[in-house]
């Protein structure tokens, strides 16, 4: 499995010189600064004198998050901090938060006032839904849920509704940024909106296209695009397009195939359990099939 990292290499810095100042706490908020930070944004986080509960749960996620990112702590509920917050805000182009509308109406932090105050500044608002329900309880695994994404009672093997998330909110910032330099010259910030459930909701498209339901081709009813067992782990064959479930089904000694056809996939699945690992991971470079073993 190749190395995690939280780095994206960019040709050029988009949002160099672009100021984002953060509220947002856990992962969708941080997940997108961090994006902001490798384009070349100067990014400023203030968090509560609790700290954000990620460096409680997962010390190592949070710092991985937080690399190159200016953290400050303020309690907003005290006029003193808010009013270093408001200093701050004189300085930013765009202010990227988490909270529900009712809790940063709370803290004068709705955007109305926020727009009055800081006109030129924008706002990237993360919200679990959008509109009227953004003040409803959730999380990842419930918005997921909402779109068909959980299967049984297994979780999901990652964090897709927040990191897809973060990545609308990352684009979000960039619609901000572009929005004042190339907008009516007024030089006015702009409300945006985001919601992780409209994330899972884009993520589930290809389900609700068909394409990985059951009888969809990448779904498992395609021969070449499925996980199978080998003699010692697992194989993930993406041998999808026809020249690479050709190559697929040469390799095997089984000639041309109905890759959509049950038998196909039993006689490959027959071939594929008699191999090694390491077998199948020359026979993927000598053939160049999209194959990739696992333990």
């Amino acid at each position: 499995m190749p190395p995690a990292s939280t780095e994206t290499t960019f040709a050029f810095a988009p949002l160099a010189g672009v100021r984002v100042l953060s509220l947002a706490l856990n992962l969708p908020g941080p997940a997108a600064l961090l994006r902001c930070r490798t384009m070349g944004a100067h990014c400023l986080k203030f968090e509560p004198p609790a700290g954000d509960p990620m460096a409680h749960y997962n010390r190592d996620a949070y710092a991985a998050l937080h690399e190159g990112v200016e953290v400050h702590t303020a309690d907003l509920k005290t006029e003193e901090d808010r009013e270093q917050l408001h200093r701050a805000l004189a300085q930013t182009d765009v202010l990227l938060t988490s909270f529900r509308p009712s809790a940063l109406a709370k803290l004068g932090l709705g955007w109305e006032p926020l727009h009055e105050r800081h006109p030129a500044l924008s706002q990237v608002a993360i919200v679990g839904a959008p509109g009227a329900r953004a003040e409803e309880p959730g999380h990842d695994l419930t918005y997921l849920a909402e779109y068909g994404l959980v299967n049984g009672t297994e979780l999901p093997p990652t964090l897709f509704a927040d990191m897809g998330g973060a990545l609308l909110a990352t684009e979000a910032v960039l619609q901000a940024v572009l929005h004042k330099r190339t907008g009516a010259g007024t030089g006015a910030g702009v409300y945006l909106e985001v919601a992780l459930n409209a994330a899972a909701d884009w993520l589930a498209l290809p389900r609700q296209w068909g394409l990985t339901q059951v009888h969809g081709a990448v779904g498992g009813a395609h021969a070449g695009y499925r996980v199978y067992p080998c003699a010692d782990g697992r194989v993930a064959v993406a041998a999808l397009e026809p020249h690479f479930a050709a190559r697929l089904c040469d390799a095997a000694g089984l000639g041309t195939q109905d890759m959509m056809a049950p038998s196909t996939r039993d006689a490959i699945a027959a071939w594929l359990h008699t191999r090694t690992r390491a077998e199948l991971d020359a026979l993927a470079r000598e053939r160049d099939l999209p194959l990739l073993t696992l333990a």
